[in-house]
């Protein structure tokens, strides 16, 4: 690998990590717009992006199989066009039904990228960037959760509904995919395909997968991190999704100033993960994820509490997006239990554990902001924080050591 492919395939992944996640969150900020329309809940709203991540938890191992398999670029291909096909059906959608129907096919598209993601960055970047590259991904995953905010409330000021900030994202999702499907064509063989010696010489088979899904149950730190992933994910949803319902009925603020603050917090996030990485390769990835934890828990019972001076609220509300100080280390910490060929399997793995935050998190939390209230739902989010903290000093016990040093050993 040349620093160049290097800088390609990463920012590419990158690239397109932001439109995944713009993708994925492109209903939030209008969400009590898209309830009113429909004449629906808000619990109901957050059903269709349960949905959505429903279909990507189911489809995760699929695509990992593919991309460990036959080709990362087919995969990641595969993604950018049926993703953008299922937003703009979003942006379209004439019922309530049709919004259920559209995020199922946009959870097809978003469910190729991570096991496209990972193995791509593992294959191009060096170990001793390892951390970097994975923060550069996750820097571009969140300013992808950004994106759709910053549209909102932008169009807010110009008195525009919902579907054109849906309809916008849409558009630039079509844009990058335009450009980013050739490069990615032109990637040389030993980075868009597995090893010849890594790719099955049998066609799959029901006890070959029964025996593969035993021997991923029977991963006991790749399971801890699926668990993790799952916390955190739902935690996180829960942030994305409902801090404008936070800001508007917990602190008085308009939509337009609550969709501004939020982005503003996502694009805070964006540089923890960038800090993360950083830290991540200097001091390891157990001791970054136990610190990104403790911030998590922290902040949201701070906003839990409703009671913030608006002065303060504005300082601390950016630094709950501290949960992405640790998305490099858990990253990190999963690459490192991996063979290199199953890169892509494991990532699913973890991706499944994010994914169905991403399906339970939206409907739940919302039913729970319809039964109580959204400071309720944020006091959760706190326990959340505190339970990811304690299985991440579970998870360091029971994992090798290399999970507290800043680099991997031969026998990682």
């Amino acid at each position: 690998m040349t620093e160049t492919q290097e800088r390609r395939v990463v920012g590419l992944v990158a690239g397109s990590h932001v439109v995944n996640h713009a993708y994925l969150v492109a209903l939030a900020p209008v969400i009590g717009a898209v309830a009113a329309e429909f004449d629906v809940s808000i619990a109901a709203v957050g059903l269709a992006i349960g949905v959505q991540g429903a279909v990507v938890t189911l489809l995760q191992l699929p695509f990992g199989y593919l991309s460990d398999t036959r080709s990362r670029t087919a995969v990641l291909t595969i993604s950018l066009v049926v993703g953008t096909l299922g937003i703009a059906a979003t942006a379209v959608a004439p019922s309530y039904y049709w919004l259920l129907a559209s995020q199922a096919l946009l959870g097809v598209g978003i469910a190729g990228h991570h096991p496209a993601h990972y193995p791509l960055l593992a294959t191009a970047s060096s170990e001793t960037n390892r951390g970097r590259a994975y923060s550069l991904h996750a820097l571009g995953g969140s300013l992808g959760f950004a994106v759709p905010y910053a549209i909102a409330a932008g169009l807010g000021v110009l008195g525009l509904d919902w579907r054109w900030v849906v309809g916008i994202v849409a558009v630039l999702g079509a844009g990058f995919a335009v450009v980013a499907l050739p490069t990615a064509r032109g990637f040389p063989s030993a980075i868009a395909k597995p090893k010849e010696s890594d790719r099955p010489t049998t066609r799959p088979s029901l006890t070959g997968i029964r025996r593969g899904a035993l021997e991923l149950v029977r991963a006991s730190g790749l399971m801890g991190l699926a668990v993790l992933s799952f916390l955190t994910s739902a935690a996180a949803w829960c942030i994305r999704t409902y801090t404008p319902q936070l800001l508007t009925n917990g602190y008085g603020l308009t939509p337009g100033t609550a969709n501004l603050l939020v982005s503003g917090m996502l694009v805070t996030g964006a540089g923890t993960i960038l800090l993360g990485g950083s830290l991540t390769d200097r001091i390891g990835p157990g001791d970054v994820a136990l610190g990104g934890y403790a911030a998590l828990a922290g902040v949201a019972t701070l906003l839990a509490s409703g009671s913030l001076p608006l002065a303060l609220l504005v300082l601390v509300l950016p630094f709950s997006g501290t949960i992405s100080v640790s998305r490099p280390a858990r990253s990190t910490l999963a690459d490192r239990l991996s063979e290199r060929s199953d890169l892509g399997k494991n990532f699913a793995v973890v991706t499944i554990g994010i994914s169905l935050g991403g399906a339970i998190a939206p409907p739940a939390f919302g039913a729970l902001i319809d039964l109580a209230s959204v400071q309720v739902a944020f006091g959760v989010v706190a326990i959340l924080g505190v339970v990811s903290l304690g299985l991440t000093q579970w998870l360091l016990a029971r994992v090798d050591g290399s999970a507290r040093n800043p680099k991997a050993t031969a026998g990682d």
